[in-house]
């Protein structure tokens, strides 16, 4: 059991992320934290885990639990890059009868720990491990900070097994709303409302489609009554008009001679201005239109590619890293109408393949090609600003700004270094810079891994408006199903189409 007693949670520039919250997780427990980039919820995970976050927030509050914690984090850290995968996830322990179990469990070939250190393993082949050293802990309560990113179908169909039916109270984020729809059994919702200025936190004891549900529903509600407070209160404020305009029209006309008329029309104009201040303050208390955060209202603009122009005809006889041989003959041709997206167990190359097609595609002339890849330091300046970049690459800071606006950043984050800003918030940021320079042709690999479920339908909406040529790499199934329509499995002997 782990007992949170009335946790707040403050930056040390004074953004509060989370106020007076109770809570109990229990044994048994499957609870998915939620909630738009920069929240908090990596930051509450952090502190729940008992990492000392002081040069970074201020922590009031008590959080208590006898049970054996474990966390496992979004990134491991730049030292144990360094270790040797056996190392990694045993430690000093020599227990390689539990080890193997474990490592049969979650679908890791036990050729992982023959001399690789953990900085030669792909994305998905170090969540893996990073999961194995979680529960080679046996712990009784499992924190899990994005444990879908980068895995493969495989074991993200194994990862929602293991959640299901774990005995382990679970609290867990994750982008992936299969998942979520799958094993969440309550949600906590953590949002920043009025421009950030305001936490708040949701708990529904339901899951997540009866709570998204929910929450339009409510957004839907809130939105009527605050019409209908506006129409009345527009309603008084013409009636307020028509009285003012009628008294002071009197009074530029009423005669020298009736000076009584003229007072009692002085006390009337008296007591309208003070009902028009009354009707001002009124205005200020309105319920204004409720905007979601993950509402982010950008798209793509209108280009021209013709459906059966020539993007892509690849043929590659080998596709290694150093000198590890990843895959070989691989063939993939592209047109401008096609939607590809490349799935494949982790390790068998998809971000390396990705890669050699940006590098060919990069310099064409007839094309404008946009590469959102895994780790973003390739194409983002971490020591830059969200606002110079985006106003850098379309020449207008105001088109600039407008366009972070409406991704919910506010004039603080906009003049943030990358580095300081969360995940989903950088790759906001490369999106942004995909539509200010007008691409044609998109490579992404793993677009939806760092953005909210709430935010992922939103992505996925401006991809299926693109009219250009989309390449994909994802293990997203909403992703996949919706905006691809092909799709291919890389494999040792290539790639091969996917029957639907």
């Amino acid at each position: 059991m782990l007992n949170i007693s009335h946790l707040t949670i403050t930056t040390l520039k004074g953004r509060v992320l989370l106020k007076d919250f109770s809570f109990t997780l229990n044994k048994g427990d499957k609870i998915a934290l939620i909630g738009e980039e920069g929240n908090g919820k990596s930051t509450l995970l952090k502190i729940l885990a008992g990492e000392d976050l002081r040069d970074y927030v201020s922590v009031e509050g008590e959080i208590c639990s006898r049970d054996v914690i474990a966390y496992l984090p979004q990134h491991i850290r730049k030292e144990e890059e360094e270790l040797d995968v056996l190392r990694f996830i045993a430690g000093k322990d020599n227990n390689t009868g539990k080890l193997y179990r474990l490592l049969n469990e979650i679908g890791i070939d036990r050729s992982i720990l023959d001399s690789r250190k953990m900085k030669d393993l792909s994305g998905g082949e170090r969540v893996k491990a990073s999961l194995a050293r979680v529960l080679y802990e046996e712990p009784d309560i499992l924190l899990l900070d994005e444990p879908s990113n980068d895995i493969d179908l495989q074991t993200m169909i194994w990862l929602e097994d293991f959640i299901s039916s774990a005995s382990q109270g679970i609290l867990f984020v994750s982008h992936d709303e299969t998942l979520l729809r799958n094993c969440a059994e309550g949600i906590l919702h953590l949002e920043q409302l009025k421009r950030k200025q305001e936490a708040r936190i949701t708990y529904s004891g339901e899951g997540y489609d009866a709570y998204f549900k929910q929450r339009l529903h409510w957004i839907d509600r809130n939105n009527r009554i605050a019409r209908k407070q506006h129409s009345q209160f527009q309603k008084q404020l013409e009636r307020y008009r028509q009285v003012f305009q009628k008294v002071e029209h009197r009074q530029r006309t009423i005669s020298r001679g009736d000076p009584h008329g003229g007072q009692l029309l002085k006390k009337k104009m008296h007591s309208l201005k003070a009902q028009g201040r009354k009707l001002e303050e009124k205005e200020k208390e309105l319920t204004g239109k409720y905007e979601p955060e993950e509402a982010i209202a950008i798209r793509f603009e209108e280009v021209r590619m013709p459906p059966s122009k020539v993007i892509l005809d690849l043929h590659l006889d080998e596709l290694k890293v150093n000198d590890l041989l990843l895959s070989e003959n691989i063939d993939l041709y592209m047109e401008g109408k096609d939607r590809i997206c490349i799935i494949g167990e982790n390790g068998t190359g998809k971000t390396t393949l990705l890669k050699k097609i940006y590098e060919e595609l990069k310099d064409r002339d007839d094309i404008t090609v946009g590469y959102l890849p895994q780790d973003y330091r390739e194409v983002l300046d971490y020591l830059n600003t969200p606002i110079n970049i985006l106003s850098d690459g379309c020449g207008d800071k105001t088109k600039a700004r407008n366009m972070l606006g409406s991704l919910k950043f506010t004039s603080e984050e906009m003049s943030h270094p990358i580095e300081e800003l969360s995940e989903g918030q950088k790759c906001k940021v490369l999106l942004a810079q995909l539509i200010l320079r007008r691409c044609d042709v998109l490579l992404l690999d793993e677009p939806s891994r760092n953005l909210s479920p709430l935010s992922n339908p939103e992505l996925r909406r401006i991809l299926q408006e693109f009219k250009g040529a989309v390449l994909s790499v994802s293990h997203d199934r909403l992703f996949i199903d919706e905006v691809s329509t092909k799709i291919y499995e890389l494999r040792r002997d290539g790639l091969k189409l996917v029957d639907e």
